[in-house]
């Protein structure tokens, strides 16, 4: 029997999972960063399925001192503190572990990795194969024929398994027992061990190669010329100090027993327990292979999903999702849910409706799709657990017709409040059909999406955070995502009845639970005033679509691929060998170990080189290899994403492409889109602007119209900064990267040079995003040096600007969040973190939100301003889209001259900056979008 006892250092593993979702937290319903726990519950389980262990344990640190704090009162003492959401996970974690009845080994006076060392030869001696599983790199030292490190996968990378050869080519040294002297000479950072001052790796490795060992490198200091002969003996005691911190203890006072540490049955009662109060519904399906009381993905408004969007993040199925704790659904929660399908039945439904100012609804459809979907059915709810379905005949047409015709006047009365989740969806569906509802309109997920900019926004998760009711799940109808899935239309009809009534009767509690909450919270003003009147503009918007030019897409397509084919023969030309140009693993080897382009070149966590844009940017001015890799990658990627892909995307009803706009996604406010992500259009590069080329107008009496506003986010960081050098240089009309620097440089306006104003726009735009002297030095390629001169004089010059940063962060310490303008919200629940990566994190977003959100509330306010200005004037043109902070227009020929007045107008009416500050915005026109642009 192949006995393999993996053994895993807990604390690594922990920080390693919540570092790697800092950006994307997963927050339960009852706001609990669970980021950690899902991360190392995945890892332990992938180890189980995919390693097959006969034996395993989990190792941690403890609260007790250690021997290397006694002897060094600095071991670890420059480590940040745990962010607090580790702290917490850390109980829930053992839980876990209990739970799948695998030993969680520690002991005092100890660390984890002394556990484990002590473990793993104690296991050797008796036969077994033994993996260490850690990201930490000083393990190298415990390595044998018999004892590995693994180390696992990190966002999507490999595996990566080191023995000895690897050990030892990592370090550059001959044999594993040289890990402890090159950590002495070395030192490590992490851990605060000093090693020798000035002494690197690089030079560690050299000195081991001609001594062997730490205790030969000292003894032959006085042989060691120069300088380095001078910081070896001068470092003599911090050496001999850092190589017994750096030596893990093989001694601890643990026992290998077998029989303790063999792999058995889980307890799937206590693993059930801790994984629902930690709300891991897929997980524990896949683990005990049932279902719980969880709400999974969901449909959020329309009839039917599986995953509503895809990288623009509404909504997207992830692995962890809603878990209610056992409470109400359906089969146990009173309700009234009635199927209208007679006269009489339609009669009763129409005289209850019409006693109520306020109505929720949903449709249900054949399709995520609203532009691509027939309607099924309509549901309607006034009070709480009471609901009404309405069936309708989808292969009917004018049937259907008929059925909506007598809704007519509900729909038409423009007094009626309408009711929805996603509602935008919903209204997109019916406009298919020819009806608009005149009323007003309350959307629960833009009201939950001010409440909680960055929660989920699926209805199911709301249900269990704030009903605690489990709605029914659309897969209990439908089946799962896949060739096998039913349609709505061929579900039966009473079931479809209680899914549909539910959905319109949660969203009706919804409203009761978000409105409260918008008082409260003081958001009513951008709920009301901004989010809910952008609904129907976005709903005419994705109605409309936008033309696509396929002889040029096609012509372009077959440029771009000839063009990628010369720059593809290039590199291999250069390289002398072909290979995989699309493999980042072929081609790092290719450029450090067959050209030799960098000795010093970094590779990535996966042990791969890196060869990332930034990388080759620099690399450019060695080598012209590396221009033609950026070129290839650039006109590749254009093809695939963009030249070949928009073609597919052509409605077959209308011959256009039909964007949808995501109003609940980002935390900033801005509009996110998909299918075709427009945010993502290429416009740095003149291959990826021609993309603009492909965005045509209706036809021949039409063109398009672009209008955009001017440095808008620049604008906005001198209304709230009140900084005195930009408000002028905005009221001034000037140059404002050209004013800057000016009083950078110190230097008149009429000296600055192209590279000078080049650098001040890097400062101005990368300042407010948390950039400091070495991003300023990657971006510019100049050296540190003068990287953080700029950066210097610049804040010295706009010391408003700097206040402004400190100020946005002491009031969100203050606060717990930070405002736009207009009053929208971002909370930031670790301002306050004793971890300053986490904090700092948070802070860069207290200061950058509140531009980038009053960025996003203008524009969406001068849409409204626009399409009711455009229905005031009764023009026959249509706002089609819009991406950052530009809009595009369908505009009939004859009235180009009269809405472009009529655009500018409202674009820099739409909001008022403090300070005086002017808002411009310029506009164009052309046959297509790069001509408008």
């Amino acid at each position: 029997m192949d006995k393999r006892l993996f053994l895993l250092d807990a604390m690594a593993l922990i920080f390693r999972a919540y570092y790697a979702l800092i950006r994307n937290p997963r927050i339960t319903s009852k706001g609990k960063n669970t980021n950690a726990q899902f991360g190392f519950t995945n890892t332990i389980i992938e180890l189980i399925n995919n390693q097959k262990p006969t034996h395993m344990a989990v190792c941690f640190d403890t609260a007790a001192p250690t021997e290397r704090h006694t002897d060094f009162a600095d071991y670890k003492a420059h480590r940040q503190e745990a962010p607090e959401d580790i702290t917490l996970a850390i109980p829930d974690i053992k839980r876990i572990i209990k739970a799948l009845n695998i030993p969680i080994i520690e002991s005092d006076g100890y660390e984890a990795d002394d556990v484990i060392g002590t473990l793993s030869k104690q296991a050797e001696a008796r036969g077994y194969n033994v993996f260490m599983v850690t990201p930490d790199k000083d393990y190298g030292q415990l390595v044998s024929d018999k004892v590995k490190i693994y180390k696992p996968g990190y966002q999507g990378g490999d595996v990566e398994i080191m023995g000895p050869k690897e050990v030892c080519d990592k370090w550059c040294i001959d044999s594993v027992d040289q890990v402890i002297d090159i950590l002495g000479l070395m030192g490590d950072a992490v851990d605060n061990i000093p090693g020798i001052a000035g002494v690197g790796q690089k030079t560690a490795c050299k000195l081991l190669t001609e001594y062997k060992t730490l205790e030969n490198v000292l003894a032959n200091a006085d042989n060691i010329k120069g300088a380095l002969g001078e910081k070896v003996r001068n470092g003599r005691e911090d050496a001999i100090m850092s190589k017994k911190l750096a030596t893990i203890i093989t001694s601890v006072p643990v026992d290998f027993h077998e029989e303790d540490f063999l792999i058995k049955d889980w307890n799937t009662d206590a693993l059930r327990e801790v994984l629902t109060d930690l709300e891991f519904k897929t997980v524990l399906k896949r683990l005990l292979g049932e279902e719980t009381d969880a709400a999974g993905t969901r449909k959020s408004g329309n009839g039917l999903q599986t995953e509503l969007f895809g990288s623009n993040g509404v909504e997207e199925e992830t692995e962890v999702i809603t878990v209610v704790q056992p409470g109400k659904n359906i089969t146990n929660t009173p309700h009234e849910y009635e199927l209208v399908e007679s006269e009489a039945e339609f009669s009763m439904l129409l005289e209850e409706l019409n006693k109520y100012q306020e109505i929720s609804f949903d449709t249900e459809t054949t399709s995520i799709d609203a532009n691509d979907a027939d309607l099924v059915g309509l549901s309607f709810s006034v009070r709480p657990h009471q609901g009404w379905y309405v069936p309708v005949p989808c292969d009917d047409v004018d049937a259907t017709k008929n059925i909506l015709g007598r809704f007519s006047a509900l729909f038409n009365d423009d007094t009626r409040t309408w009711i929805g989740h996603n509602i935008k969806y919903d209204l997109l569906i019916l406009k298919w059909y020819g009806v608009e509802i005149k009323g007003k309109l309350l959307d629960t997920m833009l009201a939950h999406y001010l409440i909680e900019p960055d929660g989920k926004s699926n209805m199911d998760w709301l249900s269990a955070k704030y009903l605690n009711y489990e709605p029914i799940h659309i897969e209990e109808l439908i089946g799962k995502k896949g060739r096998n899935q039913l349609c709505m239309k061929d579900i039966e009809i009473e079931k479809v009845k209680d899914y549909a009534a539910e959905d319109a009767d949660v969203t009706l509690q919804f409203k009761n639970i978000f409105i409260p909450k918008l008082q409260k919270l003081e958001l009513e003003h951008i709920y009301y005033e901004v989010e809910n009147p952008l609904v129907p503009v976005l709903t005419a918007m994705e109605f409309e679509g936008v033309r696509i030019d396929m002889d040029f897409l096609h012509e372009y397509s077959r440029v771009l691929d000839i063009e990628s084919r010369v720059h593809e023969e290039k590199v291999y030309e250069a390289a002398g060998v072909r290979f995989n140009l699309g493999s980042p693993k072929q081609l790092g080897e290719v450029l450090f170990e067959k050209l030799k382009l960098d000795p010093k070149a970094k590779k990535t966590k996966t042990g791969q080189y890196a060869t990332g844009e930034d990388v080759l940017r620099k690399m450019a001015v060695v080598h012209p290899v590396a221009d033609d890799i950026l070129a290839y990658r650039e006109y590749t990627k254009l093809k695939s994403t963009y030249v070949d892909a928009l073609p597919l995307l052509i409605n077959k009803k209308t011959g256009r492409v039909h964007t949808t706009y995501g109003q609940a996604v980002a935390v900033t406010g801005r509009l996110a889109s998909n299918n075709p992500n427009l945010q993502n259009i290429p416009i740095r590069t003149d291959r990826g602007r021609e993309i603009r080329k492909a965005f045509i107008a209706r036809d021949a009496d039409h063109v398009i119209v672009s209008a955009d506003y001017s440095q808008i986010e620049l604008r906005i960081v001198a209304a709230l900064s009140a900084d005195p050098s930009m408000c002028e240089a905005f009221r001034n009309n000037k140059d404002v990267h050209t004013a800057t620097a000016a009083k950078v440089y110190g230097i008149e306006e009429e000296t600055v040079t192209k590279e000078m104003r080049r650098k001040a726009k890097s400062v101005n735009f990368g300042i407010i995003y948390g950039q400091g002297a070495f991003g300023l030095a990657e971006n510019l390629g100049i050296s540190r040096t003068e990287a953080k001169e700029i950066i210097d004089n610049y804040k010295k010059e706009f010391s408003g600007i700097t206040k402004y940063m400190a100020d946005m962060i002491h009031y969100c310490q203050e606060h717990g969040y930070v405002q736009t303008i207009l009053g929208r919200k971002r909370w930031l629940r670790d301002i306050n973190s004793g971890n300053f990566t986490v904090r700092g994190y948070a802070e860069r977003n207290a200061i950058n939100s509140p531009i980038q959100g009053t960025a996003a509330d203008m524009i969406k306010l001068a849409m409204v301003k626009i399409d009711k200005a455009f229905k005031e004037h009764k023009f026959k043109s249509k706002m089609i889209l819009q991406v950052h902070d530009e809009l595009v227009f369908d505009a009939t020929r004859d009235e180009v001259e009269l809405i472009k007045p009529v655009i500018l107008d409202c674009m820099q009416s739409a909001m008022t900056l403090p300070n005086g500050i002017p808002i411009l915005a310029e506009v164009g026109e052309g046959d297509n979008w790069l001509e408008a642009h």
